[in-house]
């Protein structure tokens, strides 16, 4: 079973690591339970999240324990890592929401049924805490000089460190101990900006159990083109199809620069090393068509073959003519309001392309609004039944965003 860690760093899942060599030995000896950490603080989990869970994805099919720590408790206060700023608190009962909307999701690539994946929740052991023994007992071995040390940290004292996300690494670190202690749990993984924290939970494992545990952290996920990871236009990119379509979701995944194809097919799908390695080094129209393959597997792990279908049919209804327009986002309205006319900016804002008439504006007069592939460069212009073809307004957005308006009597 060792040979997983070969495995992370191929697919590029592996930064840093506090004991390699320990580390292969012990998963050599058999299963082993490891856990990441997630942050339920938002509805859905948005690609941002997903390189930890897709890494426990590989470290469960070579047989080891994955445990998914939900927050719950630790999202009450935030976590200062990768932050310019205090996070918005935010209600009890909104963050259960938001675990109870993330675990179907995080299922779509961990195996919780007839294994020993364990859903675990840091609430169920934070909130009882007593604040007096928790500093005596767990405060106590922590320096603040040490913690000063660490990036996460020096980043925020220079614009303002609260002392709640201060305390963070000391819940964090807790975390890692409660888990050693009730699953036997030895390894905590996570993206690099964890290094601290990891690093700080394994020492107080090591001077309240006196135990080794390890740390294994992977790079942050970027794009070539400089532009932020599972970002668009809309904001994060969530696997909330609700948040954003299964069209989009396809869609960010087929206008991936060239560089990254090969990268991403590593990372966000479980294609052999080999074929995610041919499909990368495609070239001229080749990387178009690899580009789709990445975009149809991703969205099929997450989605499901059949929306991933839909997608891939509705990008070629919208780019080449041909194919099922349904996979396209869309929305009805009646024939007899298009009558009447409806305003480009009000037409537009109603939609996922614009999120108000001030946007939808800006799109009209920057001449990337069509309608039926007419281009509508006067922001006054009324849209009516003239405009429709085949029953229906096709609203496109710049070059790729596209929108449907299905007419009904």
């Amino acid at each position: 079973m060792s040979d997983v860690l070969d495995v992370l760093k191929e697919r590029g899942f592996f930064k840093q690591c506090t004991d390699e060599p320990g580390l292969r030995v012990k998963l050599a000896e058999g299963p082993q339970k490891f856990y990441i950490g997630v942050d339920p603080t938002g509805p859905s989990l948005h690609i941002g999240h997903l390189v930890p869970i897709y890494a426990s994805a590989h470290l469960q099919k070579a047989g080891h324990q994955p445990i998914i720590l939900m927050g719950g408790g630790t999202a009450r206060i935030g976590d200062p890592s990768g932050k310019t700023e205090l996070r918005q608190m935010i209600s009890y009962a909104q963050i259960d929401k938001n675990i109870a909307s993330q675990k179907p999701q995080i299922s779509k690539l961990i195996d919780f049924d007839n294994t020993n994946a364990l859903l675990a929740n840091n609430a169920d052991w934070l909130a009882p805490l007593n604040y007096i023994d928790f500093l005596r007992d767990i405060g106590r071995h922590f320096s603040v000089n040490r913690m000063l040390t660490f990036e996460a940290y020096k980043q925020r004292l220079e614009k303002g460190l609260s002392f709640i996300e201060f305390n963070y690494q000391l819940l964090q670190s807790y975390d890692f101990l409660e888990l050693y202690r009730r699953e036997g749990c030895i390894l905590q993984i996570g993206g690099d900006d964890q290094w601290g924290n990891i690093v700080a939970g394994m020492e107080l494992i090591r001077r309240v159990e006196s135990a080794e545990t390890y740390g294994l952290t992977f790079p942050l996920v970027t794009r070539s083109d400089g532009k932020k990871m599972g970002k668009t236009e809309k904001g994060a990119l969530f696997l909330d199809s609700s948040l954003t379509s299964v069209y989009d979701f396809y869609q960010y995944w087929r206008n991936v620069p060239d560089a990254d194809v090969e990268r991403f097919f590593l990372t966000f799908t479980f294609l052999s090393v080999e074929e995610c390695r041919a499909l990368g080094a495609a070239e001229g129209s080749d990387i178009n068509k690899s580009k789709e393959r990445l975009a149809y597997e991703v969205t099929a792990l997450l989605h499901g073959e059949e929306e991933a279908i839909k997608a891939r049919e509705g990008a070629k209804a919208a780019f080449s003519g041909g194919g099922d327009k349904s996979g396209i986002p869309s929305e009805k309205i009646g024939k007899a309001e298009l009558e009447a006319g409806i305003n480009i900016l009000d037409l537009f804002s109603r939609t996922s392309l614009c999120s108000s008439k001030s946007e939808a504006r800006r799109l009209v007069l920057q001449g990337g609004a069509r309608v039926n592939d007419v281009k509508i460069e006067d922001a006054e212009a009324l849209i009516g039944m003239a405009d429709a073809v085949d029953g229906e307004l096709m609203l496109k957005a710049g070059k790729k965003r596209f929108f449907r308006i299905e007419l009904t009597d």
